[in-house]
């Protein structure tokens, strides 16, 4: 089942669970430095909040000395004119600036290690779910959701401890002033105006977080069509689809114009409405102040000193519908992935499993049945044993169940019943990366990393030396050819291998396969889809690399597996024939039935 998207109505209840699950990456056991630069931080955030809030009240002073109406200065005023006042005034502007940026460099690292480690976890997570998993998700919405759920842990880390947190600190510290300073009607009119203020910040970024969820899906949508496009290249050439594949593109992207159209509209609409509502108190307290002021109660310090601390809130409040709308997005983002995160591996290794020890590479298939899908059975009761040492060849029609046996064999997914052994180990007994290692595939179609064939081979043995790397190139006869080339072993192959020939291609696929140098080795059609002369150059390289290893050659032509040692015919699941080349065309089966046909079809494309 794909990952669940969350909705509105569950992205509370979504939210508090992604804050639970990112609170560990603030806070790790058994990481002092990290805790170290939070509390750190905290202090300078307090320091700054504790300036910023009495930066005003040395503006009052100074205006109170310059208007006469300081008949006496106040102790903490320690004598200080205008001029001295209007400089502390400065100086404490600038310490408040400078606190928040040490706040913030302290705080940088903490958020970049829990991007970093949580771009690491799900990632590797990605590799351990299974194929089953892979071949149902869309690649480019897949990397879309990844990129953009690491990226809210930072910001939401970086936003909820250093811009909630400090505005709440700010307005209660604020509220105290308000009412020991002045009185309690000026508090009530301030947190009135704040509560409303919130209340409709909040219902409508709200709304605008399920216009910006649709405008995420169509990005999303838009992404991976490009994507699939453009993975799919030659296929769009083929068929002359470029306009169709603009067009399909287009139509994704005008759903996502309409989406950001509507988040543009219903900005617009926030920011006047937070503009009236944050004008209006601030009418309503320079009103009473100005009253005060008029009466005596008052003096124009104190007037003063109102509008700076109006002004102060109106700055933090102002981002306040920004930074909760991202915090949402924030939450919604990494709700997703950490979806991805829940999906469990259906393929697991066994607490304590074992690596598995290969000794000469015995396979056995004991009675397997198996099926993608539970109503639709694929393999049903095959029992095959191959000794060690040996090559046998799996052929039949397409959908008989040839490749399903490939895939169980390097356990992408386990058997429904019955059991497959290396060595009479069960494969379901030890753990997946031994089981890996030992066996060798050479595919029907070899994918490049977008890398230099150097690169490309090696990956077969990372710690390989030159030397080996070029001696697995030699034995897979491509050695000479990348010697030819411009770039010599760092040619780039492009992407999936696309610079190259499909020749080349399974060239450096086997030169990979030899390099690994595995006991067991996998060939999945790996030569049907090169030319006849291709292919038979590549033959003798996959041949001279089977010496000494067992082999499970699966084939659609069966002209390039006549020499195995043992063939076995597969048909709607079940195997129907088994022996060598002559016995089989003796027997006059299905076997020699294919034979013909194929035999048949070669001489036509000769005579042609």
């Amino acid at each position: 089942m794909p990952p669940s998207r969350i909705t509105s109505t569950e992205a509370p209840t979504g939210g508090w669970r992604t804050i639970r699950k990112v609170a560990p990456y603030l806070w790790p056991e058994g990481q002092t430095w990290v805790k170290q630069r939070v509390v750190f931080a905290m202090l300078f955030l307090l320091a700054s909040k504790l300036v910023s809030v009495g930066t005003p009240f040395l503006y009052k002073a100074a205006v109170d000395v310059l208007s006469g109406e300081a008949a006496v200065d106040p102790a903490w005023m320690l004598g200080l004119g205008a001029a001295g006042l209007t400089v502390a005034y400065g100086l404490a502007r600038v310490m408040t600036n400078g606190f928040q940026q040490l706040r913030d460099a302290i705080f940088a690292r903490v958020g970049q290690r829990a991007l970093r480690a949580l771009a690491l976890e799900t990632f590797t997570h990605m590799h351990n779910l299974s194929m089953r998993y892979h071949i149902t998700r869309k690649t480019g919405g897949l990397s879309r959701i990844i990129e953009r759920g690491v990226k809210g842990v930072e910001f939401l880390l970086r936003f909820m401890l250093l811009s909630i947190g400090p505005l709440i600190l700010e307005l209660l510290m604020i509220a105290v002033v308000l009412y020991f300073v002045f009185d309690v009607w000026y508090l009530a009119v301030v947190a009135g105006t704040i509560a409303v203020y919130v209340w409709f910040t909040f219902k409508v970024t709200e709304w605008r977080v399920r216009i910006r969820k649709e405008m995420n899906d169509q990005d999303t949508d838009a992404n991976q069509k490009a994507i699939d496009s453009l993975l799919n290249f030659e296929t769009v050439k083929y068929f002359g689809a470029e306009r169709r594949e603009a067009e399909r593109y287009d139509v994704a992207m005008a759903g996502y114009e309409t989406a950001a159209l509507k988040t543009s509209y219903t900005l617009a609409f926030l920011n006047f409405g937070q503009a009236l509502l944050i004008t209006c108190g601030l009418v309503a307290v320079m009103v009473m102040a100005a009253v005060g002021v008029g009466n005596g109660a008052l003096t124009v310090g104190d007037f003063v000193m109102v509008n700076a601390y109006m002004i102060q809130i109106t700055l933090p409040l102002n981002f306040l519908g920004t930074v909760y709308r991202e915090i949402r997005q924030s939450l919604v983002d990494m709700g997703e992935m950490f979806d991805l995160l829940e999906q469990p591996a259906e393929v697991q290794d066994k607490p304590s499993a074992p690596d598995i020890s290969v000794n000469g590479g015995a396979l056995e298939f004991d009675d397997i049945l198996f099926g993608y899908d539970a109503a639709r059975p694929i393999l049903k009761g095959v029992s095959l044993s191959v000794p060690a040492g040996r090559n046998v060849a799996i052929v039949g029609p397409s959908g008989s169940g040839k490749s399903t046996i490939g895939r169980l064999m390097f356990r992408f997914y386990d058997v429904n019943e019955g059991a497959l052994r290396i060595d009479g180990q069960d494969v379901r007994d030890v753990t997946q990366e031994s089981l890996h290692q030992s066996i060798g595939v050479v595919p029907q179609d070899t994918v490049l990393f977008n890398d230099s064939i150097y690169y490309n081979i090696a990956y077969g043995r990372p710690d390989a030396t030159r030397a080996e790397v070029e001696a697995a190139a030699r034995a897979a006869r491509i050695h000479d050819f990348v010697l030819g080339l411009p770039d010599g072993y760092a040619t780039q192959v492009g992407e999936r291998g696309l610079k190259l020939s499909g020749g080349e291609k399974q060239r450096v696929g086997i030169a990979r396969t030899l390099l690994k140098n595995p006991p067991i080795l996998l060939l999945d059609e790996a030569t049907s889809a090169l030319d006849t002369e291709t292919e038979r150059d590549i033959q003798e390289s996959l041949k001279a690399m089977g010496q000494g290893r067992t082999v499970i050659t699966i084939a659609h032509r069966l002209s390039t597996v006549a020499d195995a040692d043992e063939i076995v015919v597969l048909e709607k699941g079940v195997i129907t024939e088994r022996g060598t080349h002559e016995t089989l065309l003796e027997e006059g089966g299905r076997y020699a039935s294919m034979w013909a046909r194929q035999a048949a079809e070669a001489e036509e494309e000769k005579a042609a």
